[in-house]
């Protein structure tokens, strides 16, 4: 447990609760904010890979 990153495992958590409230928003018929989460479930991704690049380069 001393390598648990709890900032990671946040932006984990906030990548997978964006793209399980995209299958919420399209059963509500709200494509719109089905739209707008799936794409900040992208971006969220993004900057987590962009992170650990970003570790393992100085690591």
């Amino acid at each position: 447990m001393k390598n648990f990153h709890l900032n990671t495992a946040l932006l984990a958590s906030l990548v997978i609760l964006s793209f399980i409230a995209v299958g919420f928003a399209i059963g509500q018929e709200i494509f719109w904010l089905a739209a707008v989460l799936f794409f900040s479930g992208f971006a969220l991704m993004s900057v987590g890979l962009r992170r650990k690049r970003k570790q393992q380069q100085t690591s």
